[in-house]
């Protein structure tokens, strides 16, 4: 099965690829390893929620968010790569959890990216993460997830 059939069994539909919004590039590569650009969960360039953990997103929203992210982050990389196919495996995940000062529970909230990562991709969805809270994102999003693929020749 294709990560396509699998994303078409799961009943997902990517959105559309995120254009740049200054001057750098979505992806970059280095060998075998693709880089993403951060991403949020924004569509057509406007943020799809706002807002701080531990103020007024709930940890529920912010998995959300960084499950979201994760799509969109696999819709840059197919658009780079033509098929999701290509990628080899998942190296890491940064993210970054827009926090008040007492929140503590950013893995909880990166979460969402990571599950849906495994859910869609199984084995070789298996990454190492980071999750970190920063006490400000731009737009105000509460999360940004950047990705390291290996991808095949």
């Amino acid at each position: 099965m294709t990560i396509e059939e699998r994303l078409q069994d799961l009943g997902i539909e990517l959105p559309a690829p995120s254009s740049p919004m200054a001057n750098y590039e979505m992806t970059a590569q280095l060998g075998n390893a693709l880089y993403t650009s951060g991403a949020g969960y924004m569509r057509a360039g406007k943020p799809m929620i706002t807002g701080k953990l531990g103020d007024t997103v709930s940890v529920e929203e912010g998995y959300n968010a960084a499950r979201e992210t994760a799509l969109q982050l696999m819709s840059n990389l197919q658009a780079e790569l033509g098929s999701l196919d290509r990628i080899k495996s998942f190296v890491k995940i940064l993210g970054f959890v827009n926090s008040t000062d007492d929140f503590i529970r950013q893995p909880e909230v990166i979460n969402g990216a990571s599950d849906i990562i495994i859910e869609v991709f199984g084995d070789k969805g298996k990454h190492a993460r980071s999750a970190i809270g920063v006490n400000t994102l731009p737009f105000d999003i509460p999360v940004e997830i950047e990705l390291i693929v290996e991808v095949k020749d």
